[in-house]
């Protein structure tokens, strides 16, 4: 099959979706191989490392997309070049289409591409491989990120994270205990941070009291615990996601009002859409906002700071759907992969993932309605 990996273009986004390593099994095995020129420089993979591994370089960013039957991408194409886009493709990306806009969603449907969402891919058990590595790296990052943010400098408390000797360390709130909320969680313990970490359900608790041991405060995330939590928090990190669907909003702003001054939240949801109220997107060199005297960080892609060791873990994880569908065809793929499955949200510009339909109200087929 042919393949096409363009150079991502969103703002500050420097990973690209596959390794040369990655891209020597795809040709090793008889595909075709198109690498926009200059797609893998951020993440340290020059045009040179494509080619050594079998790929040809696109020089051009039509040229990738009209080469590839399949397109491996890291953020899905913006609405504007939707007409690089053609019937019977296959686009793997972060497509995050529960947060689309309706009227960008009709248009993919014209199109006629098949869009495979890398964050919906999940199997049965309810795990979603591809996001979790990219999970992982986001929880860990992000606690870097808001003990700098603690800092005067950097608008904080002037607060150390972990404390020092006679001095009580910060206290970190994290909102979900899925993947990146437990390497939040275990990065937070390891610098020595007072932890609680809430969630709505018991047994995600349990696997992170059982994961990171005692030291580690767990609540259930009811409204007077949230309350109550951030309330005294120095740091709050929201990481509530479920696979598919916009992100809920757990933090209202009457609840931010209640929080003192200068406390930092962050929100790792705000790729579908964010889980606090008052949450916009950012980005660098000016990823933070003040609202109501607390500071924000709302950067999407954070994975993306880390470029190549995200890089590498993407190709780890979308490795064998992208191979499945280069090999077999994205309808055999589908039957021999109930996890792709899952993450198709559209199918020949049909709609395929039931609550995508149901969140723009489209169960009985009509089109979406615009904003």
């Amino acid at each position: 099959m042919d393949i096409g990996i363009p150079k991502e273009t969103r703002p500050n986004e420097h990973r690209v979706a596959l390794t040369p390593s990655g891209v020597k099994v795809l040709t090793q095995r008889g595909h075709r191989v198109w690498v926009e020129s200059g797609a893998g420089d951020a993440a340290g993979h020059p045009d040179a490392d494509y080619q050594s591994a079998g790929a040809t370089v696109a020089f051009g960013r039509a040229e990738a997309f009209a080469r590839g039957a399949l397109v491996a991408a890291v953020a899905a194409p913006d609405a504007r070049e939707y007409e690089l886009l053609h019937s019977g493709q296959v686009v793997f990306a972060f497509w995050h289409l529960p947060a689309a806009r309706p009227e960008d969603l009709q248009a993919l449907l014209d199109r006629g591409v098949s869009a495979v969402g890398l964050e919906a891919i999940e199997d049965e058990r309810g795990d979603a491989p591809v996001l979790t590595s990219m999970s992982e790296i986001a929880g860990g990052l992000a606690v870097t990120i808001g003990a700098g943010l603690l800092l005067n400098a950097f608008g904080g408390k002037g607060i150390l994270l972990g404390g020092a000797p006679g001095i009580p360390p910060a206290h970190l709130v994290v909102l979900g205990a899925g993947v990146a909320g437990r390497s939040a969680a275990r990065a937070a313990l390891g610098m020595g941070a007072q932890v609680s970490l809430l969630d709505t359900r018991v047994e995600p608790l349990r696997v992170a009291a059982a994961e990171l041991g005692r030291p580690l405060t767990t609540m259930l995330a009811s409204p007077p615990n949230v309350a109550k939590a951030v309330a005294f928090a120095d740091l709050v990190l929201g990481a509530v996601a479920i696979h598919g669907r916009r992100s809920p909003v757990v933090m209202t702003r009457d609840l931010l009002r209640a929080m003192r001054p200068r406390t930092v939240v962050l929100d790792l949801s705000i790729d579908m859409g964010g889980c606090f109220e008052t949450s916009r997107p950012t980005q660098f060199p000016n990823p933070t906002y003040e609202v109501d005297g607390i500071l924000h960080f709302c950067v999407p892609n954070l994975t993306s700071t880390a470029a190549r060791s995200a890089t590498l873990a993407l190709t780890n994880a979308a490795m064998p759907y992208l191979e499945a569908v280069a090999s077999q065809g994205l309808a055999s793929a589908l039957e021999t992969l109930p996890a792709l499955r899952r993450g198709v949200y559209l199918r020949d510009g049909h709609i395929a993932r039931l609550s995508l339909a149901r969140t723009f109200g489209l169960e009985d087929g009509a089109a979406p309605a615009a904003s």
